[in-house]
């Protein structure tokens, strides 16, 4: 297969705006995150299937960042979600992730 015989895994990315929305259902591994840079910029990850659904137990990732923003390249396999990846973003213009 040309260009892709060696590949593990297909990345795929999602973008979205400020405030709390569900990234992708099911299982799934964040591997990387950008976040547009803006004043006391903060990112949140929970695992989970729905808004609702979001509770201190199942957080993952958090980020607390500047206008500088935030361009995270994550090691390995990257984090894993079980049950989906929900955001909740305050203070920044838009959150990117790559996952697989």
């Amino acid at each position: 297969m040309s260009g892709g015989g060696s590949f593990t895994s297909d990345q795929l990315s999602v973008h979205k705006g400020s405030g709390t929305h569900v990234m992708i259902t099911g299982r799934g591994r964040i591997t990387s995150v950008q976040a547009k840079g803006h004043a006391s910029g903060q990112v949140e990850f929970h695992d989970c299937a729905t808004t609702g659904a979001i509770a201190s137990g199942n957080l993952k990732l958090k980020y607390v960042f500047g206008e500088e923003g935030i361009d995270i390249y994550m090691p390995g396999s990257g984090v894993l979600f079980q049950n989906g990846i929900v955001v909740v973003l305050a203070n920044s213009g838009g959150v990117t992730i790559t996952h697989t």
